[in-house]
Parts: structure tokens; C-alpha cells; sequence
């Protein structure tokens, strides 16, 4: 309600018509997507745990969409129908939430462009870094060996052997 609705009972300045920031946006879109398969497969308590992401998400936000904050409706009325027909109209829409359609996501912003690996020396964590989901060995290995705790962490000893995993670590064995 409150990211709705101001103090002041009038809505909030925040929710303008445009775009929002492009993970916001992901949000936006994961969300539509994780609550459509969670009501498809009777999976509620975890559509809810992804309406509260989506909420979160927006009061870090400086910009909330119109578009994306009818959507969240959308997606809230089979669970809290009241509340998303007060928050409906108060969008300044006349007609119940009910009849609109289903709200759609787009599959290339629900896939995350970075992924988050770990850097281990010896077996030891000493780094967590973000990058590309699609980078190489190699280019992940480079990437390792430039951060500040590797370097570190490998003074006075040579690398015997560095095994990376795409996607999930990167560990260097060192002597």
C-alpha cells in the first residue's frame, strides 16, 4: 500500500509513465514469470515470496513505472483481490482488474547477464566477483589473477595450476 499510496493518500509521485532502470525492469519481468509458473503449479506461498522481491525492489527504485506497477497488480488480485481493486482504480482505471488481460514477461529479461563466481586460493575463499554468464575459462582465469584479495593472497607463491568452473568458481592451487 505504502509504495502506492503517500502519506497524504494520493499516489505516489514516484509512479510515473516511461521506463524504469533495467533491473528494475528484470524484476519487473522475473516476477511475472516465477508468479505465472507458482500459480500454474498451486505454489501461492512462494508467488508471494516473489510479489515481496517486486515490492523491495521498487522502494530502492527513484522511478516506478505505470506499466510495471499494473502489472504487480495484476499479479496481486487473485491473492489480495480487494486491495488490488482499491489500488486498481486508484491507478485511475474504471473497470475491475479482473478483466484485463494476464500480464506477459519477456524471456530475454528474466536471464541474468552476470553471474556471481567465487575465487579460491589453496581452497580458501578470497574473492567474490561478478561476470559475464558467458565468459570462457580463460577469460575468467585472467579476471581472477587481476583482483586485488588473488593477488593477495598469492604473494610469494607460484601457481601450479588454476581449475575453473564457467559459472561458479575459479580455484587457483598454489605452492
Amino acid at each position: 500500500w505504502r509504495l502506492f499510496i503517500g502519506d497524504d493518500g494520493q499516489l505516489n509521485p514516484k509512479i510515473v509513465d516511461g521506463e524504469g532502470t533495467d533491473e528494475f525492469k528484470r524484476t519487473l519481468h522475473k516476477t511475472i514469470k516465477k508468479v505465472t509458473d507458482d500459480f500454474e503449479h498451486l505454489r501461492f506461498n512462494t508467488a508471494i515470496s516473489q510479489l515481496m522481491i517486486f515490492i523491495n525492489e521498487g522502494y530502492k527504485t527513484e522511478v516506478l513505472p505505470r506499466k510495471a506497477m499494473e502489472n504487480f497488480v495484476q499479479l496481486l488480485s487473485p491473492l489480495a483481490p480487494h486491495l488490488a481493486e482499491e489500488l486498481w482504480s486508484r491507478l485511475g482505471y474504471t473497470e475491475s482488474v479482473t478483466y484485463v488481460p494476464w500480464p506477459e514477461f519477456d524471456e530475454a529479461w528474466t536471464v541474468e547477464a552476470e553471474v556471481e563466481i567465487v575465487v579460491q586460493v589453496n581452497g580458501k575463499i578470497v574473492e567474490r566477483a561478478k561476470i559475464a554468464k558467458d565468459m570462457d575459462q580463460e577469460a575468467m582465469q585472467q579476471h581472477s589473477l587481476s583482483l586485488p584479495n588473488v593477488k593477495q593472497a598469492l604473494e610469494g607463491k607460484s601457481i601450479r595450476k588454476i581449475i575453473a568452473v564457467p559459472g561458479k568458481l575459479v580455484n587457483i592451487v598454489a605452492g
